[in-house]
């Protein structure tokens, strides 16, 4: 099943340039006194200012004195203005999903665009570069709620927390996805695999002050290779993927009540004791249209729209996307959300902008 996220690789090479203007202009920063430059863009490593380590446990969470990216934009609320109220999320029926090429590094825009919710990276440049408290608070008093996306049964060879894995846990690592060179399958029931990421990647979410996290990957189960699977079938892997869904629910909601737990894909999930009780929505890719424009015909798709429907009929709000350009596409993608009681978008499969609400 097609899978959207970070594919951007060029940063290596533009590494060297980077810290090469970055030493030539620090006195000419210095001098100058602070000013706002913009962050690394999709994919590129950040520079030494913006980089920091995943921390196993929140930092302080106030909100930050910076007057960068962060800063409302022009006719955005002000710190004084109450916030409107964000609708209840069974009563969302519009969502952005971006995780990569936000303008000026910021969230302006998603800010100031026409939905209910929106779906961001964990951090702006996919690596270490977190978004922070009051960036999110500034999409927050627009009446938006703003999930955190990541990875719970996969880990990319960019992210922070790849090197160290590699050298001193490489067992956790099971066979690399074919259809997404450098990007490895985990052994996900390693507890190491909840201590060094997972666990870490809540406490940022809970720390920025993200309203949920929205979980990629529980797929993970049906995708490893079985010689990695250390002794499991299919079922036993199903199990073990809704047990870390429902630990990552309990950990968060216990240190944030109210808190959004939404997994993308795999809703059959939801035939394992515990999994329905630990999600408040499901988020679905390509239920009506496959990447790009090709409606969906597989037998897969009927089986994930029946169980679609069967966790929104239990309560759990719905997140559908597709990924199509053409507008008959769209439109018919559109019409059949309304239909079905979905909140949905149809955009790029690059996830590099937001797009136009269901009209």
């Amino acid at each position: 099943m097609n899978q959207a996220r970070w594919r951007r690789r060029w940063w290596i090479p533009v590494t060297a340039v980077v810290l090469v203007l970055l030493a030539a202009g620090v006195w000419g920063l210095v001098a100058e006194g602070p000013r706002t430059t913009p962050p690394p863009r999709a994919g590129e490593s950040p520079s030494p200012a913006s980089s920091s380590v995943v921390p196993s446990s929140p930092g302080p969470s106030g909100p930050s004195s910076d007057s960068g990216v962060g800063s409302a934009p022009p006719g955005s609320p002000s710190a004084s203005a109450p916030a409107p109220p964000a609708p209840a999320p069974g009563k969302i029926t519009t969502w952005a999903y971006q995780l990569q090429d936000y303008p000026s590094g910021g969230l302006q825009q998603l800010a100031a665009g026409p939905y209910q919710m929106v779906v961001i990276d964990l951090a702006r440049d996919a690596h270490s570069d977190f978004f922070r408290r009051d960036e999110i608070g500034a999409v927050q008093k627009t009446g938006k709620r703003v999930l955190s996306y990541f990875e719970i049964g996969s880990l990319e060879d960019f992210r922070p927390e790849y090197p160290g894995l590699r050298r001193d846990a490489p067992e956790i690592f099971a066979n690399e996805w074919g259809d997404w060179p450098g990007e490895y399958f985990v052994r996900y029931w390693d507890p190491r695999w909840w201590d060094r990421v997972i666990k870490a990647r809540v406490d940022q979410a809970i720390a920025s002050g993200f309203d949920g996290v929205y979980l990629d990957t529980p797929l993970a189960y049906e995708e490893i290779d079985l010689g990695a699977a250390q002794g499991r079938d299919r079922d036993a892997l199903g199990r073990e993927m809704t047990d870390l869904i429902v630990k990552i629910s309990k950990y968060a909601k216990e240190r944030k009540p109210g808190f959004l737990i939404v997994p993308q894909n795999s809703p059959e999930l939801r035939e394992h004791p515990g999994y329905t009780a630990a999600i408040d929505g499901i988020a679905m890719e390509e239920l009506f249209y496959l990447a790009t424009d090709e409606p969906c015909t597989e037998d897969w798709c009927t089986e994930n729209l029946a169980n679609t429907r069967a966790l929104r009929d239990a309560g759990k709000f719905v997140l559908a996307v597709d990924y199509a350009v053409r507008r008959d596409a769209v439109s018919s993608a559109c019409g059949r959300y309304r239909a079905e009681r979905f909140a949905g978008t149809v955009t790029v499969r690059d996830l590099d902008r937001p797009a136009a609400i269901c009209g």
